[in-house]
């Protein structure tokens, strides 16, 4: 599933979100109760968080049971990759262009 980055930019712009999936990532698949223990949010916050997540690709819900455990999907950051990559290039050529500039300026 191919992701905007405006969607990525939007689920990972709030620091809980961006905590989780940091979590998720680190530390493998979770349960929605392992995730609320020590992280100073509500489960039904919790769960409103990974919603937002899932629907932006960036990860997966395995049902077992009355549980449901949650893992990161790191791959569904590759439109943001592909993006930074991109304006890497334009502000690296911008950087050569000013170099070049003040060479010649100075004396």
């Amino acid at each position: 599933m191919k992701t905007a980055p405006d969607v990525l930019f939007k689920s990972l712009a709030d620091p809980t979100r961006r905590a989780l999936f940091e979590r998720l990532s680190r530390d493998g698949e979770q349960t929605v109760r392992m995730l609320t223990d020590n992280s100073g949010v509500s489960q039904p916050a919790v769960s409103k968080h990974l919603g937002v997540l899932k629907h932006a690709g960036l990860v997966r819900a395995r049902h077992r049971g009355r549980e449901t455990h949650y893992r990161a999907q790191p791959r569904a950051l590759a439109p943001l990759v592909d993006w930074m990559s991109y304006y890497s290039r334009f502000w690296h050529d911008r950087f050569d262009r000013l170099d070049g500039l003040l060479r010649k300026m100075d004396p």
